[in-house]
């Protein structure tokens, strides 16, 4: 009756009777449950085709609707959540699949293809998903592990019958091993453009260069064209109020870093832009890959722009006489953003080409490890993101010069919050909170407080969880940088801001948000049919524990009342 209703309802009744369906599956035998877990997917197939994208056809991608069917029981289980690493593990297996799904019927196709997966349940206890239920003989909780199991045993069958293709990069292992150390570069590239950008800030180099070309500037070679580029500086607000008794040689100096700073970040355009004309011409990019790489090629081009809309900020008049000629904190901060989001872009990407497969896809991973990781990431995806924020708090720190002011800690002219957080001179409280010198500084320290609490309860919660290699190593190296990290912005503070701690900390908050983004890479996946299975596996075992504590005590074992609700994490069990 579930089923035929899920053929005439509307789709909100066909997702609920389709959790009905689940339901069902959650009370039958092995081989029955088997069975129903393919009539469930064959509803999915057949009455909820808005659920499932139209069967790809390109030859180098699996169908849809074959490689997400069984995810996508999780998704009904728990909604809202959907785990897409089955697609990604079985694009290796492609023609076959492919060819077999051409013909006019292609609902008993996918079942067919299925049915021949089901060989691999029996896998599952060796893999260690299932054992809890093979001991048990729990009904409920066996479906749990087979929805689990069904997950992993899916990916070893397609790697075990094919050897699954890195969907970044095509031509084997010799082009990935190029490819790799072509964005390895590259990424340390973008790291070193950072730290440099924190040096002509630190020395006051900005603003030394009052004009721009998007093809470059040809430095000055003779004395005369010193002199006239030094004429141009001349009448910049900042020669005029702060160093009007600079000389030639001293300007050399500044104008030298600035230039630096964007001829390198041009070369790098060039290291990014060549290496990817030739990869692209012998074919080793594909699709996913190339649309990364123009994103971020497109991001390091408008970046170059940003860089010149935060000058001019700079050379104009300041509104008041007395303020310090300085780029606009906002626009800083927008570049200092920018260029963050350009390194943890080009890390990303890079870490995907080494491991284009997510780690839950290792079929010897325990269920206890997939559990790990799936708390490990709701752990540290909040984590980065307070990581991040108080790396952009930093930047308007560092727009206002606020590190020249109240150089003690942790006190602030002897009080904890300073008497001037709240400057009436201020119109509003958004003014205040990012152009009052008093304020910027008590965020930051706030927000550098709370994020190495944030990091030290990270590691205490998760020192002792099983989780993968990569995972665990970040985990330690990103509390000895959040300690580190703190050090030096007290050190940087309680000194006056001098120009090697000051970025020594520029280059300690990038290097503590790399490994977040490492982390967080090593557990991509950790989610959606993992969660729903744990949670299921959880209540049903619950569910169970009233016969057998009827039977131990004694007393005639009572069937357990699945029409009762028990819920674990937002999700029914009947």
């Amino acid at each position: 009756d579930i089923f035929s209703s899920c053929a005439t309802n509307n789709s909100r009744h066909k997702t609920r009777n389709l959790r009905k369906a689940l339901v069902i599956l959650a009370t039958m035998v092995q081989s029955e449950a088997w069975n129903a877990l393919r009539r469930v997917t064959h509803t999915l197939v057949a009455h909820a085709p808005r659920h499932f994208p139209p069967v790809p056809s390109h030859t180098h991608q699996v169908p849809i609707c074959l490689a997400q069917a069984p995810s996508r029981l999780g998704t009904f289980m728990h909604k809202g959540t959907t785990s897409v690493n089955i697609a990604r593990a079985a694009q290796g297996n492609t023609h076959r699949v492919v060819s077999a799904l051409r013909g006019q019927d292609q609902q008993q196709q996918v079942l067919r293809l299925l049915g021949q997966a089901s060989s691999t349940t029996r896998g599952f206890a060796a893999a260690g998903v299932s054992s809890v239920a093979s001991r048990s003989r729990n009904p409920v909780l066996l479906s749990a592990s087979i929805t689990l199991g069904l997950k992993k045993g899916f990916c070893s069958n397609v790697g075990a019958t094919a050897e699954v293709a890195n969907r970044f990069v095509a031509g084997g292992a010799g082009a990935q091993k190029q490819v790799f150390w072509w964005l390895v570069g590259c990424t340390g590239w973008v790291f070193s453009m950072v730290i440099l950008g924190g040096v002509t800030r630190l020395t006051r180099s900005g603003l030394s260069m009052t004009d721009w070309k998007f093809t470059g500037e040809k430095a000055p070679s003779t004395v005369e064209e010193w002199e006239a580029e030094f004429s141009k500086y001349k009448r910049s607000p900042e020669f005029q109020k702060l160093n009007s008794k600079m000389n030639l040689e001293e300007f050399k100096f500044i104008y030298y870093l600035e230039y630096s700073h964007r001829m390198w970040g041009r070369f790098l355009g060039l290291a990014f832009a060549i290496p990817c004309t030739y990869f692209a011409a012998r074919g080793y990019i594909r699709k996913p890959l190339a649309a990364r790489i123009g994103l971020l090629f497109t991001l390091g081009g408008c970046q170059g722009l940003v860089g010149w809309w935060m000058v001019k900020s700079g050379l104009e008049q300041p509104k008041n006489e007395y303020d310090v000629p300085r780029v606009s904190p906002y626009r800083l901060a927008t570049h200092l953003t920018s260029a963050f989001v350009i390194y943890t872009g080009m890390l990303w990407t890079t870490l995907s080409v080494l491991r284009p497969l997510s780690a839950t896809m290792d079929p010897s991973l325990s269920a206890d490890m997939l559990t790990s990781m799936v708390r490990a990431r709701r752990f540290l995806v909040p984590l980065s993101l307070l990581i991040a924020t108080t790396a952009v708090s930093g930047a308007f720190v560092a727009g206002l010069d606020a590190g020249h002011a109240y150089n003690t800690f942790p006190l602030m002219n002897g009080r904890l919050v300073p008497e001037e957080y709240w400057d009436l001179q201020y119109s509003s409280w958004v003014e205040n909170t990012f152009e009052n010198t008093a304020a910027v500084q008590f965020h930051h320290r706030v927000l550098a407080v709370s994020t190495l609490t944030a990091v030290t309860a990270t590691w205490a919660a998760l020192c002792s969880a099983r989780l993968p290699p990569v995972t665990a190593t970040c985990l330690n190296g990103m509390l000895a940088m959040a300690y580190v990290q703190v050090a030096l912005g007290i050190t940087t503070l309680l000194t006056y801001v001098p120009v090697s701690l000051g970025s020594a900390h520029q280059a300690g908050a990038l290097t503590l948000m790399s490994g977040a983004v490492v982390a967080l890479h090593s557990l991509r996946g950790a989610g959606g049919g993992l969660v729903a299975a744990r949670a299921l596996t959880n209540a049903s075992a619950r569910v169970m524990s009233a016969p057998a504590r009827a039977a131990g005590s004694g007393a005639a074992p009572a069937q357990p009342n699945l029409s009762g609700v028990a819920r674990t994490q937002g999700i029914a069990i009947k």
